[in-house]
């Protein structure tokens, strides 16, 4: 028994100071090489925390380029989706509804256009990117009411788009907060 007992304590001794100790630290020292030291990426505006570039923020007013729906209303401690599938008759209303929203705010767009991130929620709700499709299609809405140049809000998207991590891994994505935040600057 005594030759059983005697190693499993050691390797759970073992297990503990290296997943409960090493692991954590390492992890930590790899996110502090990361962008805001592993306290998530903050943008200032006048030496004022305005977000955090990671985490969706709402964004309905016309004058902004309008973010991902959220189906936990952007509450950073309540991470989650909305669990319902896309046959489900609540889901389906509330799509069509954000569709028609959409569409009274940006009249020149057809139904088939508009980009699906735009009138679904991601699964975490806190998504903070968009396409560059889904921003390109509300520069004319932001022109008319900013009036600026279309040509000028399509550059400053492209300024704003990140391509695929490696240029091989995923989409190419803007971040909503950062877009925003310099299309206010551009007075």
């Amino acid at each position: 028994m005594k030759t059983h007992i005697s190693p499993a304590i050691r390797l759970t001794l073992v297990m503990l100071v290296l997943v409960a100790v090493i692991y954590p630290l390492v992890v930590l020292g790899i996110a502090k090489l990361a962008p805001g030291g592993g306290s998530g990426e903050k943008v200032v505006v006048n030496g004022k925390v305005v977000g955090y570039a990671l985490i969706g923020q709402k964004f309905t007013e016309d004058r902004y380029f309008n973010s991902r729906p959220s189906a936990v209303e952007y509450n950073a401690a309540g991470s989650a989706g909305s669990n319902k599938g896309p046959s489900n008759p609540d889901y389906l209303k509330v799509v069509q509804a954000r569709i028609d929203t959409f569409m009274v705010h940006n009249p020149g767009v057809q139904k088939v256009d508009i980009p699906a991130e735009l009138v679904t929620a991601s699964g975490s709700g806190l998504d903070p990117d968009l396409s560059p499709a889904a921003a390109n299609i509300q520069v004319a809405r932001i022109a008319k009411v900013r009036g600026i140049a279309a040509e000028r809000l399509n550059q400053l998207v492209a300024e704003h788009t990140k391509g695929p991590l490696l240029g091989l891994f995923g989409p190419s994505t803007v971040n909503v907060l950062k877009l925003n935040v310099a299309l206010d600057a551009l007075k």
